[in-house]
Order: C-alpha cells, then structure tokens, then sequence
C-alpha cells in the first residue's frame, strides 16, 4: 500500500512550468499523496490546472532595474523564503520539487536550510536560469531532453532523463490516429503561440495562406490563438481572403483542436513541444528569438530532426516562405502522415509517472555506505 506523503510543487505562473507541474501533481494524486503548490500570483489563478490543489503565493522578485531593482527583488525573495519556511512547517513536505521560475527559488532555498529534499525538473532543452542557481544543491535534476545545455559536467550523475510531463487530456490523444485526410478533403490547421500568444504568427500566417493555391486554399479550416491586441487585424485578414478561421485568445479546450488538426503552426515552448510529441502532430515551428539562451531553438531541435517538424527562424518567418513549408507538407496526405509518427517517435508518455518515481524515490530510506575511500555516501534503500 502506498504510504501517503506531502510533496510541494514550486513554479513559476507561465504555462511553460505550471502544465508539467500540474501533470505531476495530478499523478501524485493518483497515488494517494498530498500536493501543495507555490508560485506567483498568475500561476495560482492558471485557468484549468490545480482544482483541489491547496495553493500559496509567495513574492519573488526579478532581479532586474539596477541597484534599486536588485535590493527590492532580494527583500521579496526574502520574504518569500520565509513565507515557504512557514508552510514547510506546517505541512511537512517530503520533497519540494521546482520546475523554474522565480517562485521556484525562495522555495528550494527554504527546503536546503529546513533539510528537505528538493528536485527539479527542465522543461527546456537549456537549463533555466534558476535551475541552473540550484543545480548544485538539489538532490535530482529531471530532464525532458537527451541533450540538455548549461548542465555542468560534475553534476551529470544526478540528472534523469525523465521528459516533460503533459496533460491526461494530450496524453490520451496518443491512442488516437492521426485524422483521415485525402486530397478533396478540410484541412485543418491550428495557429498557437503558446499562453502568451505571438504577434508574428497573427502578422505572417494569414497571408502565407493567402499564397497557396485556390484548391488547397478553399480547404483550410483554422483555428488561431492571437493576442487580445492582434485578434481583430487578423480576423478581418481572415475574413478579406475568403479563409474559414475561429480566432480566440487562449483556447481552454486546446487538446481538442489539437487531436483534430493536421498541422500545427506554432512557437517552440517546451510545452508545446511536449504536446506535439505526445499526440503525434507534425509541425511547423517558429522559435521566440528573444528566449533565454536560445532555447526555444534548441527545443526544436530534437523533432526537426527527427522529421516531425519544420523550424523556421523568425527572420526569415515570411510569407513565401510558409506557404512554401505548407505546400510541401500539405499537398502530400502520406508526407504529413509520416511526420505525424515521427513526431509521435519523439514523445514521453510516461514522463509524469516517472518524474513521479524520481520524487517519491527522495523520501525513500538512505544507508550510509563506505567507498573507497572510506567516507560513507547516500544511496537508496
């Protein structure tokens, strides 16, 4: 019988950290144990994610703005290792596990001066900023890629390769076939730029499909997440080109658009990445240059690769260009078809259940064992 446990959950409030995170609170759950969270204000109010979660925000400042900035973010991230202290305390975690994000930090600071184990998880193919302050200290560094940057030599052996968590509702899109299509038929196509959204694709995508031919133009049937100041320009620039699009500016049901579309055009988000790969959906990626470290490139990397996606970068993310992508890709049903299972190739199924064991793994027994040098180690019972 499983012996329920308290584990604390630390991100920060973009989708990015707070779906693997909820992903492993859900399977956490699952197994009988108890979950609390702690992020910032944005994460606590993530609409679909963490029902019947107990939730704490804590500050945590950026360290941003000069001299006066610094001192500011220091105090909030202060306050918030005590306010993190206070709930160990009281719920008396087993482990505390970050998943990024200036939330994450005040709360694993907490966790090495209160003993408790801590782990983190990398949503990305570099390693975060604040994964890469703590990476010394953790007991267990999760990875989601084979090929993770920024990751000292002399902390290999505590990384794992686990991947990056998904929804339930992505997950089961896996057991389902990539959706018929033949050469007459509705081809759909789903625009997103992950939570935030992204101004490029509301700019460039309407008319790169305005340059295909009639035929496979008269096709398309769309569904776009734009941003709140993008969303009326390119409903109108929809609606000029005879193009049949539903533009919204979050899509809460967005592993439904997912499961029914035959190309995905989007950002490359480690979240994003995640889902393509668990539901087998060939892409076509556009990287934030402005990403930390790149790594939104290097996420895409792995798929791209691997056949199951196309990387465009954003200079050259023009509208020649898409429609070029697009015709290859979709005026050939068998070529999307095989994209869609390498794509499938690449994905994690189990990572949740994974990252799961390596969390529960902490609270495991530790014996004391002589090597040879004859000062003991830890390892797991």
């Amino acid at each position: 019988m499983t012996r329920t446990r308290h584990f604390v959950l630390a991100a920060g409030g973009t989708g990015g950290h707070m779906v693997p995170a909820a992903a492993l609170a859900e399977e956490l759950t699952r197994r009988g144990h108890r979950v609390a969270l702690v992020s910032d204000a944005r994460g606590v109010r993530f609409p679909g994610l963490f029902e019947g979660v107990q939730t704490h925000v804590i500050p945590a400042g950026r360290f941003a703005g000069g001299p006066v900035g610094w001192a500011k973010a220091a105090r909030e991230m202060w306050q918030g290792r005590a306010m993190a202290a206070e709930l160990y305390r009281t719920f008396k975690p087993a482990a505390v596990v970050g998943f990024g994000g200036y939330p994450a930090f005040p709360a694993l600071s907490a966790a090495f001066a209160a003993g408790i184990r801590t782990a983190v998880h990398e949503q990305n193919a570099v390693l975060g900023r604040v994964n890469r302050l703590v990476a010394g200290k953790v007991d267990a560094i999760a990875t989601s890629y084979q090929e993770t940057e920024r990751v000292k030599p002399r902390l290999r052996d505590k990384v794992h390769l686990i991947g990056n968590p998904v929804r339930d509702s992505v997950l089961a899109l896996r057991a389902k076939p990539y959706p018929l299509l033949d050469e007459e038929g509705i081809f759909r196509v789903l625009v997103t730029g992950g939570s935030q959204g992204a101004s490029i694709l509301s700019q460039v995508v309407p008319d790169g499909l305005a340059m295909l031919p009639v035929a496979f133009r008269r096709r398309l049937q769309v569904t776009h997440q734009a941003r709140i100041e993008d969303i009326d320009a390119a409903r109108e620039k929809y609606a000029s080109l005879d193009i049949a699009a539903d533009l919204a500016t979050y899509l809460p049901d967005l592993p439904e658009h997912l499961g029914w579309a035959h190309l995905v055009i989007a950002r490359a988000g480690a979240s994003t990445i995640a889902e393509l790969t668990a539901a087998g959906r060939p892409a076509i990626l556009v990287p934030l240059p402005s990403a930390t470290d790149d790594h939104q490139t290097a996420n895409a990397r792995e798929i791209t690769r691997a056949g199951g996606a196309r990387t465009i970068p954003q200079s050259a993310f023009t509208p020649s260009e898409l429609a070029k992508q697009m015709q290859k890709l979709g005026l050939d049903p068998e070529a999307l078809q095989n994209a869609a299972a390498r794509a499938r190739a690449c994905g994690t199924p189990e990572a949740a259940s994974d990252l799961a064991d390596l969390v529960e793994s902490l609270d495991a027994p530790r014996i004391a064992l002589p090597v040879g040098s004859g000062k003991p180690r830890e390892v797991f019972a």
